[in-house]
């Protein structure tokens, strides 16, 4: 009975560690969604903007 009693404490704790590294990681899974994101729209807005302006003429392109 003892062995079984000291089984199940060990399967308790590990079933706690557990628990808290897959919590850990959905906050990081959450906080990197959110980043990544971010970071979709910003480059849509970048790659909206930068082809609003059209070069003509004379004007030369930024990388000159």
């Amino acid at each position: 009975m003892k062995k079984l009693e000291e089984k199940l404490a060990h399967l308790e704790r590990v079933t706690d560690d557990l628990s808290a590294v897959i919590a850990r990681q959905d906050t990081e899974i959450s906080l990197l969604t959110r980043r990544v994101q971010m970071l979709m729209e910003a480059e849509a807005n970048r790659q909206k903007s930068e082809g609003e302006h059209i070069f003509g003429g004379e004007e030369r392109p930024p990388h000159y």
